[in-house]
């Protein structure tokens, strides 16, 4: 996917993250950290399950990057670790304060700049910040876990959301 800026409203908080070299990452991609560095979701090893990677991707969530780093150059980026994003998803209903996830891929991992309604806090990296039906793109609140603590262990969405991951 090619840079999007995502970012619609909100204080972003952002951190400066180093990048390897070897690694691309474009304006908008949902990033975690390892070992110090900023990855794109698609490089976090596949854990057999959606469920998993979402759960293992949480744990981790470092933001959105708000820079882009092309493959081939060791610089650190800006990346967003709280703010409102708008990210595509499959059609859904939203409720405010429905648990927002990174969405799988058919291979097994996960996508760069896709989420999904998740149904626990431990898959979510942020909240529906603007109900809708059927939609196809949805306003996400995030929550680095690496800097704030994420979501998870927060209080449950309203009940009419219980349709899930």
């Amino acid at each position: 996917m090619a840079d999007v800026m995502r970012w619609r409203y909100g204080e972003t908080n952002p951190v400066v993250a180093a990048v390897a070299a070897q690694t691309l990452i474009e304006i908008g991609d949902l990033v975690w950290q390892d070992g110090g560095e900023a990855k794109p979701a698609s490089l976090l090893p596949n854990q057999g399950t959606e469920s998993a990677n979402q759960e293992q991707f949480a744990d981790r969530f470092l933001g959105v990057a708000m820079q882009r780093s092309p493959a081939g150059q060791d610089r650190p980026i800006r990346v967003a670790t709280t703010g409102v994003f708008e990210f595509d998803c499959p059609p859904s209903d939203f409720e405010l304060g429905d648990w927002i996830g990174p969405a799988g891929r058919t291979d097994g991992g996960l996508q760069n700049q896709r989420v999904k309604k998740v149904t626990d806090p431990k898959y979510a990296i942020g909240r529906c910040a603007k109900r809708g039906k059927g939609v196809q793109s949805v306003l996400v609140d995030i929550r680095s876990t690496i800097m704030t603590g994420g979501v998870e262990g927060t209080t449950a969405p309203p009940a009419s959301s219980s349709s899930g991951q």
